[in-house]
């Protein structure tokens, strides 16, 4: 009994600084935001507390909704791109040669890169005039599918999908090869003397084992895509006319462009409570599949 009551108050001040530095500079600004939600405030000045009125403007705001959109399309392109794509990488590399250990540097390099750098790369690829991409097109014979992938408004949010998954699939590769390595050698000993091998084996022990892991990476996805930012200000700033608008880019418009903080922290407070509520659902219907 002494010892389980030593080894909670251990716990309990070993998490007690995180805590509290996560509540002051996470949670009470978050809490702090949402309050603004209710008042008129340019930023300077008093405030006029408005109640509703700036979270009803959200939900008749098309553009905010244009905006969710965008981001539910990152959302699904990190889940069924980003994610599938680090686990079959990671099963590729997960061994330690030094070839292994070179592309697994090489996919992690963008992960240790400024995201400016990479938006600035990018738009350099995708550059009508002077852009590799369209060069390439040109040299293959494929003129008639030069585009102006970051111009045209049809096709701009789906451009910025190669340079998002570029960006973070690295982080998931390192994530999935070292769940990998944690699964113990005897299991794999075992699956070997029943015979079990390739895709059975990936399906039947693999996945199931490191299901929770792959769990933690879908988390990591919608919460890191419905704040995405920085990557599409640097290539479109939400162009053309709001067709790579993110939710996170429309608040920052909102609130430091025209100075409506108060509705800016509305916005905020809705991309919030939109996290939790996509979180909540992919970890129900990915806990689902865990249990069958």
């Amino acid at each position: 009994m002494i010892n389980a009551w030593r080894i909670r108050r251990f716990v309990v001040l070993g998490l007690a600084p995180s805590l509290l530095i996560y509540t002051l500079f996470v949670f009470v600004p978050v809490i702090w935001s949402a309050y603004y939600g209710f008042f008129d405030w340019k930023g300077i000045g008093a405030a006029k507390f408005i109640g509703l009125k700036n979270y009803a403007e959200v939900l008749h705001d098309s553009v905010f909704w244009h905006a969710l959109k965008n981001n539910v399309i990152f959302v699904l392109a990190s889940v069924f791109g980003q994610v599938p794509l680090a686990l079959v990488l990671a099963i590729v590399l997960h061994k330690s040669n030094p070839l292994q250990r070179f592309l697994r540097s090489a996919i992690f390099m963008p992960m240790v890169m400024s995201s400016v750098v990479i938006g600035m790369i990018w738009q350099y690829i995708y550059h009508p005039q002077i852009g590799i991409l369209n060069f390439l097109l040109d040299a293959l014979g494929l003129g008639s599918w030069k585009l102006q992938w970051l111009s045209d408004e049809h096709i701009a949010i789906f451009s910025l999908i190669p340079p998002l998954i570029w960006s973070f699939v690295g982080l998931y590769l390192i994530i999935f090869i070292s769940a990998l390595q944690n699964i113990p050698g005897d299991i794999h000993d075992a699956a070997k003397i029943d015979g079990a091998s390739g895709a059975r084996k990936l399906f039947s022990i693999t996945l199931p084992m490191i299901w929770s892991t792959v769990q933690v990476a879908i988390i990591l996805c919608i919460s890191g895509d419905l704040k995405s930012f920085d990557l599409v200000y640097v290539m479109t700033k939400g162009g053309p006319a709001h067709a790579t608008e993110l939710l996170a880019t429309y608040m920052y418009n909102s609130t430091f462009s025209v100075y409506r903080y108060g509705y800016g922290s509305a916005i905020s407070t809705s991309i919030v409570l939109l996290s939790l509520l996509f979180i909540g659902t992919s970890q129900w219907l990915t806990s689902r599949k865990g249990k069958n």
